[in-house]
């Protein structure tokens, strides 16, 4: 956990790694600390785009017009998190 008045971290500890960083009882207690699996997400999230614009067309063309305004949805969240993992991943976090 940072605190607001702690240095700011380097590219080598964002290369090994922040263990616990999505665990607010790192240190003194809980589960061993835990990386996120990164490209797994990038993944996830690319098939998840390219399902979703898919979606939308097909509900588009029988005027299902709620359904695709939904898929529409979903693709701006899914870009948003694909251009955030890529972020995390060009700053340097392993995974």
């Amino acid at each position: 956990m940072r605190f607001p008045r702690e240095r700011p971290r380097t590219r080598a500890e964002y290369e090994r790694g922040l263990p616990g960083y999505h665990d607010p009882t790192a240190g003194f207690g809980g589960a061993a600390p835990a990386y996120s699996a990164l490209t797994l997400r990038i993944w996830l999230a690319s098939i998840g785009i390219v399902l979703a614009i898919g979606t939308a067309v097909l509900f588009a063309t029988i005027h299902a017009w709620w359904v695709t305004v939904l898929m529409s949805l979903l693709v701006v969240g899914l870009v948003v998190d694909l251009l955030w993992v890529v972020h995390r991943k060009r700053r340097g976090e392993p995974g």
